[in-house]
């Protein structure tokens, strides 16, 4: 067996390692430990040694086979406690197995597919508000679209005049997240710093939207069969107790930043691929034009729609929503050849994975022929790990989706998107993979343009 420590390792600068690119090229570090390393490979945080492992297998192993070894990295949970507190996405694994228990409810595929006919009408209902001819940022409008439907869906409540300021608090929030991971000394949170000030302005608009809908819930006692239904109504087993108004906060919020995020982000790549490819943009199109024949799609016509499907997880595997997944070893565990000790950090990078030229030739070209029945039956398990896998795997990751299917396939009857060629379009790893400074992009109405 192989110590963790003489595993292979990109080279860094003295005392703080591989720190500026870090911070500044996120996404390349990654790409350059697999081109360099391999299936396993280290870099540095100043005295802090990362492993990154770039395998189907390896992925396999820490996120499924031995799952109960690895726990969510305790910097993830200091950094976003004042935020999530302790939802799903930063609980440990029992607490984590208890409250995953209560949620999955509102994410069975029965309930889930009665939430379609909200995810199209609202596709629909949002192109209206774009002028033919004009520019929109398609990412902001396909953020306040899912932040739409995730307040209504899972939290029967119009959210739409208050989507932009919320998209703007959770900005904030994660861009705070992002430049605390890579500083060699955050400042503390109580320190009134420009920064801090921001922050805590973001998380007061935050909170004051999750407990007024907590608040106005209770209130009503209404059981109206959604997510915030579940979290007030349901006991612990245990114990027969309801959950307090933080924790149900705290999955709220989780629920809420996941829930719309990772959705508007895949869309919003989708629109931008398609923008480059005008025959798969044209492909799909008429593929919708064909289901659909001018009707905003169902639950039952996805299954029609399998183009379309392919498309959205081809974009997913060069822009995965969550670019990197992180965890920490919670005891000493063997991963393939090598031994890592109690507290060793570890990621894996869906950016890098999707990119292994063994598992998708090509790796950066856009083809979503990829994701035919037959050629999706040949890949490794778990070399595409859009919503990561194993006990953690997203819970909402039907929904998010079935969303995106259905919002792909409206707005194509609608709408034509072209692409402004003047804009410089980079990723972001924030807690999600953004486009930086959005993708600027001209509607064209269909019914407004020639035969």
């Amino acid at each position: 067996m192989t110590p963790s420590l003489t595993l292979p390792s990109v080279r860094g600068l003295p005392f703080i390692g591989n720190l500026p690119k870090f911070r500044w090229d996120r996404l390349n570090l990654y790409l350059q430990v697999s081109r360099e390393c391999g299936d396993i490979g280290t870099f540095r945080i100043a005295s802090r040694t990362v492993v990154l492992l770039n395998s189907a297998e390896l992925a396999h192993a820490v996120l499924v086979e031995q799952a109960d070894a690895f726990e969510k990295p305790r910097i993830l949970r200091v950094l976003t406690e004042p935020v999530l507190g302790n939802g799903l996405l930063t609980s440990d694994n029992q607490f984590h197995r208890r409250q995953r228990k209560l949620v999955a409810p509102a994410f069975q595929h029965r309930r889930i597919t009665t939430y379609a006919d909200v995810m199209a009408d609202y596709a629909e209902r949002i192109q209206r508000e774009w002028p033919h001819g004009r520019t929109i940022d398609v990412a902001q409008e396909m953020m306040r679209l899912t932040l739409w439907i995730v307040g209504k869906t899972l939290f029967d409540v119009d959210v739409l005049d208050e989507a932009e300021e919320l998209g703007a608090a959770l900005e904030t929030m994660m861009r705070s997240f992002n430049k605390r991971l890579s500083t060699l000394l955050p400042v503390p949170l109580h320190w009134p710093t420009p920064g801090n000030r921001r922050l805590q302005r973001a998380i007061e608009r935050l909170d004051a939207t999750i407990y007024r809908i907590i608040r106005e819930r209770r209130a009503s006692d209404d059981d109206r069969g959604d997510l915030l239904s579940i979290l007030l109504q349901t006991q612990y087993e245990d114990d027969g107790s309801y959950m307090s108004d933080r924790q149900v906060h705290d999955e709220a919020m989780t629920l809420f930043l996941a829930g719309h995020e990772t959705t508007a982000n895949a869309l919003a790549w989708s629109w931008y691929l398609l923008g480059q490819h005008a025959d798969i943009y044209a492909r799909m199109r008429a593929e919708a034009d064909r289901v659909l024949a001018g009707r905003i799609p169902t639950f039952e016509d996805l299954a029609h729609l399998p183009y379309t499907l392919q498309v959205l997880k081809e974009a997913m595997r060069l822009y995965p929503p969550a670019p990197v997944i992180g965890r920490q070893v919670a005891r000493t565990v063997t991963i393939g050849d090598h031994i890592l000790p109690r507290g060793t950090d570890i990621v894996i990078s869906p950016y890098a994975l999707h990119r292994r030229p063994d598992y998708f030739p090509e790796p950066e070209r856009f083809d979503p022929e990829r994701w035919t029945p037959e050629a999706e039956r040949r890949l490794p398990r778990h070399a595409y790990l859009p919503f990561s896998a194993g006990p953690r795997i997203c819970i909402g990751n039907h929904f998010a989706m079935m969303e995106a299917h259905i919002i792909l396939a409206t707005l194509a009857q609608r709408v034509i998107f072209e692409l402004d060629p003047r804009q410089h379009i980079k990723p972001e790893p924030l807690i999600t993979l953004r486009p930086r400074n959005g993708i600027k992009l001209r509607v064209l109405h269909r019914a407004d343009l020639p035969a």
